[in-house]
């Protein structure tokens, strides 16, 4: 099986299901969600991606299995996720970027991409110079208006930053969490094909490495 992580595009959104491509908890306010129909809700979220990747660069990754896109990241700086300012742990710390939100496609769940797509986030942003990240999880076993479950960000690296009993506010450092030293730069490999050499044979660029039970 073929895995693979691409920069998010505006036509990866069509790819998405339908509850996923029209979700604008982070995008938009609540009130300004309110009055949107979905048709009109995915036509903003395409709006928003469009300027978010002329404005500020890449603002998320998607995964392909054998060519089909099966999940995504979002992330952003907080100005530019103001559903982020009604959570009761907002706001997040100043020096980080958020990640708002991920999906994988129900029957893949449990396989490792969504590791996959939080190490394809961590590479990027590293290497745009930036050092920390912050997410919002929910403790309540279900994710509620697009936001990640606290459980599986603690699973892949992060850590509280702000307790609360159902929204903590959580962070992950980039550059000094030494546990995830060497899976950002395995991230890196993954993702830009920078190739640590160990045999001649080299890999395409975007290609991932899948380790025996990822």
């Amino acid at each position: 099986m073929s895995r693979k992580t691409a920069r998010l595009t505006v036509d990866h959104l069509a790819e998405l299901a339908d509850p996923v491509r029209a979700c604008l908890f982070w995008e938009l306010g609540p009130v300004d969600r309110s009055r949107l129909d979905e048709q009109e809700r995915i036509a903003e979220k395409e709006s928003w991606l469009s300027s978010t990747l002329r404005d500020w660069g890449s603002c998320g990754r998607v995964v392909r299995v054998d060519g089909r896109t099966v999940g995504y990241i979002l992330y952003a700086p907080a100005a530019r996720l103001p559903g982020a300012a009604t959570l009761p742990t907002a706001p997040g710390s100043p020096d980080a970027i958020i990640a708002a939100t991920a999906w994988i496609e129900p029957g893949l769940r449990g396989g490792g991409l969504g590791r996959l797509l939080v190490q394809a986030m961590a590479a990027d942003l590293v290497e745009r110079g930036h050092t920390a990240i912050e997410a919002y999880g929910d403790t309540r076993g279900q994710t509620n208006g697009c936001v990640l479950p606290a459980e599986f960000l603690g699973s892949v690296g992060f850590k509280t930053q702000r307790a609360h009993p159902t929204t903590p506010r959580m962070r992950m450092e980039l550059r000094t969490a030494l546990s995830w030293k060497d899976e950002v730069e395995l991230a890196l490999e993954r993702v830009w094909g920078v190739v640590r050499p160990t045999h001649k044979a080299t890999r395409p660029i975007g290609s991932v490495r899948v380790a025996p039970g990822d």
